[in-house]
């Protein structure tokens, strides 16, 4: 279900968006009108990992989800690789 109210100071909710020139498979979404900004999710048969760049994409926020009892983590770092290893770890380690 989407957010109602629209964004800060009156703005409506936009949403991320496919650029499909570059790949026939798209594998991330990036903020309209900012490509920087930058989301991907991807999973395997036990964790969701969904990252998130920052506006500027000079760093990563990585939730991990355990796709089995949904306990999850979240860390935040400078590179999307050692972001989501972390995320993963601190969820690994909680079982």
């Amino acid at each position: 279900m989407a957010a109602t109210g629209g964004g800060s100071r009156g703005q409506p909710w936009t949403s991320f968006i496919a650029d499909t020139a570059d790949e026939s498979r798209v594998r991330a979404l990036h903020e309209d009108g900012n490509p920087v900004h930058r989301l991907r999710v991807e999973h395997d048969r036990r964790t969701l990992l969904v990252h998130l760049s920052d506006e500027d994409g000079r760093g990563w926020t990585v939730l991990a989800v355990d796709r089995d009892s949904r306990d999850w983590a979240v860390a935040q770092g400078r590179t999307q690789k050692g972001t989501a290893e972390l995320a993963y770890n601190q969820l690994r380690s909680q079982s």
